[in-house]
């Protein structure tokens, strides 16, 4: 017996706590870091426009899962639902930027016109008070001078405003094209996620609803946002009396909807031109209506629709909005909320899993 233990095999040495296996795991987990971080980079520029995209493959399912079943081939029934929700999209934003410029042409066109000077030399006329306030602005300020900075300033701006308009229309493209593959290949990738994330189907599904759901009141939130908006918009221009309330409340109301712009690209040149008619009072009324009535009412409505599809209190949909707003751009709209929803649904499996004692390993599928 002493014979056979003294030639047994004898067992590995110690090699510590970083063996080798671990030490290959450890640099596996680093360099994935890596990659998933140099992917981000890589993808930071588009986050908008994935983001949007993403909201609207799920808003607009039903459309394409329709066409699918009646279009039994794969891209062109995408290629169709894509093209569908491009015109409903582009179709009311191309009105807007017509009716602007051609609004902006007749004001131009008012103001070199003699009737301007003659409705200038009666307000002054009208006003002492206000020629004797130009007189002294006039001989203390380098008016001209003024006018030629501001001059520079628009035409040295002007190549932004162009190139700011080009990349505009980039991510809208990047969003109907990323929206294709949404459509068509959207059972292998939700596959493809859930083999990748450790929980149970039932888990699964709880996140994935979660997500769903704050899509929908994401983008129908902005939609009931933006026409709230457009509606008080344009009663205020009936009730001041100004020509085209429908029209300008509609335009308001697709301002309202992209991000960056808003309605008050239309109520502050009104107010403005009100306060050149000489009409003051309609002006100040205008603008505290536009200023603490139309904007504001975005910033109240908003969290509370988006928190009741969510059934989340308003306070931390209000922050997760404006906070994704801070740190994605444009894209916090989206990303803001979806992650407020992911976090949520990942504390109340935690829970669960606990609740009772149950270890946090087990899954819970019910």
């Amino acid at each position: 017996m002493s014979d056979q233990s003294q030639y047994a095999p004898k067992p590995p040495p110690e090699e510590g706590w970083l063996s080798r296996e671990r030490a290959l795991v450890l640099v596996l987990i680093v360099a994935t870091g890596l990659a998933v971080y140099l992917c981000y980079q890589l993808a930071r520029p588009f986050l908008p426009a994935l983001a949007w995209a993403m909201a609207l493959a799920v808003v607009a399912h039903p459309l394409h899962s329709w066409l699918l079943r009646r279009i039994p081939r794969p891209n062109l029934a995408a290629g169709l639902a894509v093209g569908l929700v491009a015109v409903a999209i582009v179709g009311p934003t191309l009105l807007v930027p017509q009716q602007l410029v051609r609004e902006v042409a007749k004001g131009v066109a008012w103001l070199q016109s003699d009737g301007a000077a003659r409705h200038w030399q009666a307000m002054l006329e009208a006003y002492p008070r206000l020629a004797t306030g130009l007189a002294w602005v006039a001989a203390e300020v380098d008016v001209r001078g003024a006018v030629a900075r501001v001059s520079t300033a628009l035409t040295s701006g002007a190549s932004v405003v162009v190139s700011g308009s080009a990349w505009a229309i980039a991510e809208l493209l990047i969003t109907f094209f990323a929206l294709f593959y949404f459509f068509r290949d959207r059972r292998p990738v939700l596959r493809g996620m859930r083999s990748l994330v450790p929980l149970s189907e039932g888990e699964i599904d709880a996140v994935f609803a979660r997500i769903i759901d704050t899509l929908y009141a994401t983008v129908y939130g902005t939609l009931a946002v933006a026409l709230v908006q457009g509606c008080l918009g344009g009663l205020m221009f009936w009730a001041l009396g100004l020509p085209a309330a429908l029209l300008w409340g509609a335009v308001m109301a697709v301002l309202a909807v992209v991000p960056l712009l808003g309605a008050f690209l239309v109520w502050v040149p009104a107010a403005l031109f009100l306060a050149l008619e000489g009409s003051w009072g309609k002006a100040l009324i205008l603008a505290a209506w536009g200023g603490l009535v139309v904007s504001l009412i975005d910033n109240l409505l908003y969290p509370i629709l988006v928190g009741q599809r969510l059934r989340l209190h308003t306070l931390p949909v209000f922050i997760a909005i404006v906070g994704g707003l801070a740190y994605f751009g444009s894209a916090g709209l989206v990303l803001g909320p979806v992650t407020l929803a992911v976090t949520v649904a990942l504390v109340e499996i935690w829970r669960r899993r606990t609740a009772g004692g149950r270890a946090a390993e087990t899954g819970v599928d019910g």
